[in-house]
């Protein structure tokens, strides 16, 4: 991809079988202006750029104003990249997507060799393997090793299966060795299974119908509670579902639940998308720049903003993570009211992404 000054970044929540960008789902465009400082756009995806996998007004003009005329939240970022290239009409690369599961890559050390269950939509443990995970197995593949683990599965004549998650030939014995830690990737499709099925590895030291004090670990990508889809109201998002096995593991264990979640408002988020336009600044053609800015290229954003259309996590997190981040709250999606919301007010409310997209580069280039 040829950069000119400008290059691109893209968070994503994993709400499509991707995020999200669930997760999380963010798409940062970074601007870098010879002896200027350098200044970063973080968009939502869900209710800002797209509602499903239509595109939301004239989102995909507002993002070409971003691209130079020749540049160019449970699926792997490259495949993201791709279908995101088609939807939106502009050419994204991979390195411009950071899903809401993009941070599980920072676990690889940890859990390189060890057994762990990933669920969700997509194709979860093809993310995982992707990532250098060797032991990663979907909970749809998990589930079908152990017999009757889920009661109601001879009532769901609806459950399709992916060729990916039937059971393969593996090189370990998935009933005798303890599952280490316990990923969500993606917003999970059968929410009485996946509960039930975790709340057994949870409650057992990673081995299904044993007993152990010791908790694996758990994970979510993403933790909103609601977002906004084709469906003219909000969808109940992966924070619900942490909520649903949350309150059933601490009713039926005595101990509360441990878990990590990496999603907004995380303030890791904020600072992960910074860290990746700070990589991608480091890829500007040098022909782009002129001899006083080489030198400074990889210094800190002066502004960094963040596009977002639900006030609880995109603006929340903006606001907590604090200086260099410019929060602006849109009417496209979750939010809708006339005035600022009252609990987490944004720097500025706009009622569209193409009005954001001029405000920001009126501000920057007057």
């Amino acid at each position: 991809m040829k950069f000119r000054t400008v290059s691109r970044v893209l968070q994503h929540r994993n709400r499509s079988p991707s995020i999200q960008l669930h997760t999380y789902r963010v798409l940062a465009h970074l601007h870098s202006a010879p002896k200027r400082p350098s200044f970063g756009i973080a968009f939502d995806i869900d209710g800002v750029i797209l509602r499903g996998r239509s595109p939301v007004g004239d989102s995909p003009k507002a993002l070409k104003r971003l691209y130079d005329d020749d540049s160019g939240g449970g699926i792997p970022e490259s495949r993201r990249a791709s279908e995101l290239s088609q939807l939106l009409g502009v050419n994204i690369d991979p390195i411009q997507v950071v899903q809401g599961h993009s941070p599980f890559k920072n676990l690889l050390t940890r859990f390189e060799n060890e057994l762990v269950v990933a669920t969700g939509k997509g194709e979860p443990a093809v993310v995982m393997s992707e990532y250098g995970f060797k032991k990663a197995v979907s909970l749809d593949e998990y589930t079908s090793y152990f017999d009757s683990i889920d009661p109601l599965a001879p009532y769901k004549t609806w459950t399709t299966k992916q060729p990916c998650n039937k059971q393969r030939n593996l090189s370990f014995d998935a009933t005798s060795e303890r599952v280490k830690a316990a990923f969500v990737v993606s917003d999970p499709v059968d929410w009485s299974r996946d509960i039930q099925v975790l709340c057994d590895i949870l409650r057992s030291g990673g081995l299904p119908g044993e007993k152990s004090e010791h908790q694996p670990d758990m994970y979510f990508a993403a933790d909103d509670l609601e977002y906004q889809a084709v469906f003219p109201s909000e969808r109940l998002g992966m924070g619900a579902f942490r909520i649903a096995l949350e309150s059933i593991f601490n009713r039926i264990h005595h101990k509360p639940l441990k878990y990590t979640s990496f999603g907004k408002p995380n303030p890791f988020v904020f600072k992960n998308a910074e860290s990746i336009l700070m990589q991608l600044q480091s890829l500007t053609s040098d022909a782009d720049l002129n001899g006083d800015y080489k030198d400074k290229k990889s210094h800190h954003f002066e502004t960094l903003y963040m596009i977002g259309d639900n006030p609880s996590v995109d603006i929340k997190g903006a606001r907590q993570a604090g200086h260099p981040w410019f929060s602006i709250l849109t009417r496209t999606g979750v939010f809708r009211g006339k005035e600022n919301h009252s609990d987490y007010p944004a720097d500025l409310v706009v009622d569209t992404v193409e009005e954001a997209v001029e405000f920001i580069l009126q501000r920057e280039f007057a």
